[in-house]
């Protein structure tokens, strides 16, 4: 269990932040504040390298919580951050499996950083996986041809098998084989081809991937999970614990933590 030096905050009555470093002793004296560790003396905020404390270099994490309407399932859908930085954000809800957002996918609009909530998991997919919004079907297969790095997968025209619009290059391609119930990862979707008229009802993909299975000769149903980098349908929950963690070295200043929550209508 890691030790914490708790700080106390006259504005707040209480104890508002916990620092990593774990001094030796401390001591303020003439307008600074000291401390010693492992036999050195060290004098704190005169290192323009913010977070380097005797040596070691650490991240920034705040954590809290969205809770309106505690009653109500809802869906956290985006993360807005009034900040002159971004930063590394994570979401957990009680209902529905996690979220994040990498700070390189922030966008900047009125001052402001933002940015849609990705699920978390993994791939292939676990169970937990199956129930969330980002997962769609499809429908049994017509048939598979091709090479393993393009594996063709038709489905029927008449009647019409719709492969829809959700569908994107980079999704990843699921199948359920005949008398299972357990879905296994068949690869990623590298083209949609779809042209009724012609004749084409198609998708693409790469069965090469790391994890993928190879499809069985009876055509099974197939079923197909969002890039996480692409999808957006956000976490549900009726609360959702937030926490964003910045690695920079100079300062950086968080005036809020905004998200867009719409309730969720089963």
């Amino acid at each position: 269990m890691p030790n914490y030096t708790l700080t106390y905050a006259d504005s707040v009555q209480g104890f508002p932040s916990f620092y990593s470093f774990s001094p030796d002793w401390m001591i303020g004296m003439n307008n600074y504040f000291y401390t010693f560790k492992g036999g050195n003396l060290y004098r704190h905020n005169v290192n323009p390298v913010r977070n380097n404390f005797y040596g070691i270099q650490y991240n920034t994490t705040i954590k809290s919580v969205f809770n309106q309407s505690p009653l109500e399932n809802k869906i956290f859908k985006t993360i807005n951050l009034e900040s002159d930085d971004t930063w590394e954000t994570t979401l957990e809800t009680d209902l529905e499996y996690n979220g994040f957002i990498n700070r390189d996918w922030f966008e900047k609009k009125e001052a402001s950083w933002y940015s849609f909530v990705r699920n978390t998991g993994t791939t292939p997919a676990n169970p937990a996986q199956y129930s969330l919004r980002s997962v769609n079907g499809i429908g049994t297969g017509a048939s598979v041809s091709g090479p393993a790095a393009a594996t063709v997968i038709s489905f029927s025209i008449s009647p019409l098998v719709s492969i829809g619009s959700i569908l994107s290059i980079g999704d990843f391609f699921y199948f359920v084989a005949t008398g299972s119930t357990a879905p296994q990862l068949a690869g990623q979707v590298t083209a949609i081809n779809v042209n009724l008229p012609a004749g084409i009802n198609q998708v693409v993909i790469d069965t090469t991937i790391a994890g993928a299975v190879t499809i069985p000769v009876i055509v099974p149903y197939f079923m197909y999970i969002k890039s996480s980098v692409a999808e957006s349908h956000g976490v549900l929950g009726h609360y959702c614990v937030v926490e964003i963690e910045n690695n920079s070295t100079d300062a950086v200043e968080l005036f809020a933590i905004e998200s867009e929550i719409m309730k969720s209508y089963p």
